[in-house]
């Protein structure tokens, strides 16, 4: 059917289109490498971003605000016992007289060392036993994931507290804590994605060309599933971090005089009725940590899924 129009459309209102020899198949659009495309779709991502805001304001407020105070976190006062929020003391004091400014500038340090050494930890073992197991396979796949489903099965914070009533409380002892069972879903997460990447060609070929079984997993699997890893990383560590805050909370964290959000929650929940500042602070300051790490891990989740490049 012929569409009825204000000017007729004929032959000579089109001309060819010149082109020279090799232009037709000229790429117009600079290539956009893989991390570059990651990059781009993160930044897109607000909430993502928005994590990412919030991590670094953190991290600044860490490591730069014991330099803003002339208060000492450890220094006590029975003079300044229970001081609300003021020019003087900007959090107010708790009831031993210590600035709360400067022990949550050193809670947040000491919450996410933890958070990222238990993360780390959980990287290199889990990645190394899940590399194994998967590459592997057979009778070792079937023996090293019947470990892994035994420890899955137990619950870590009763793991945890159990080890921390036997060796005490102590920073290294909560991190000890936080990875003896922690790197079972690491382990089970780079097993499932070796067991797909194993099957590849470019490991055939390098198998052919005669390289190692380590040089194998750690070339050549490894560098492929670590967007996947990243990913269970940046979930691990606020998961260490909450961890850490309730071992503190009930007593077998951090010891004094270190002090850490989960310390300082509990000597708040004493004197919330009376002084809830000195709980919500440290509240807060751990609402954001978790949020910032999990905005930050949904937005890299979505980032490096290779389903949404365009």
């Amino acid at each position: 059917m012929r569409l009825a129009s204000a000017q007729e459309i004929t032959q000579d209102m089109f001309e060819p289109l010149q082109l020279g020899a090799g232009e037709g198949e000229a790429i117009t659009r600079p290539p956009i490498s893989y991390w570059r495309e990651v990059a781009r779709r993160f930044r897109r991502n607000r909430l993502a971003v928005a994590g990412l805001v919030i991590l670094v304001a953190l991290l600044a407020f860490a490591f730069i605000g014991p330099f803003l105070t002339p208060w000492d976190p450890r220094e006590q006062s029975l003079f300044d016992t229970n001081k609300p929020p003021s020019a003087e003391h900007w959090f107010g004091t708790d009831n031993l007289g210590r600035d709360i400014f400067a022990r949550l500038c050193y809670g947040i340090k000491i919450s996410l060392f933890v958070g990222i050494m238990a993360a780390l930890i959980d990287l290199v073992v889990g990645v190394i036993y899940g590399g194994i197991s998967g590459y592997f396979g057979g009778v070792v796949d079937d023996v090293m994931m019947r470990i892994v489903d035994i420890l899955y099965g137990i619950p870590y914070i009763i793991v945890a507290i159990l080890l921390l009533v036997v060796i005490g409380p102590g920073l290294w002892s909560v991190i000890l804590a936080m990875t003896i069972t922690g790197w079972v879903g690491m382990a089970r997460l780079v097993r499932g994605q070796v067991l797909q990447l194993k099957e590849q060609e470019f490991v055939l070929a390098a198998r052919v060309l005669g390289a190692s079984h380590l040089g194998i997993i750690l070339r050549h699997l490894i560098p492929n599933a670590m967007g996947v890893i990243i990913v269970q990383m940046t979930f691990t560590i606020p998961g260490a971090i909450f961890g850490e805050a309730f071992l503190s909370f009930i007593g077998l964290g951090v010891p004094l005089p270190l002090a850490s959000l989960g310390t300082m929650a509990n000597d708040g929940y004493q004197y919330l009725r009376i002084y809830p500042y000195q709980l919500i602070i440290p509240a807060i300051a751990i609402i954001m940590t978790m949020l910032g790490f999990n905005f930050v891990g949904d937005g890299l989740r979505d980032a490096l899924d290779p389903k949404l490049r365009r």
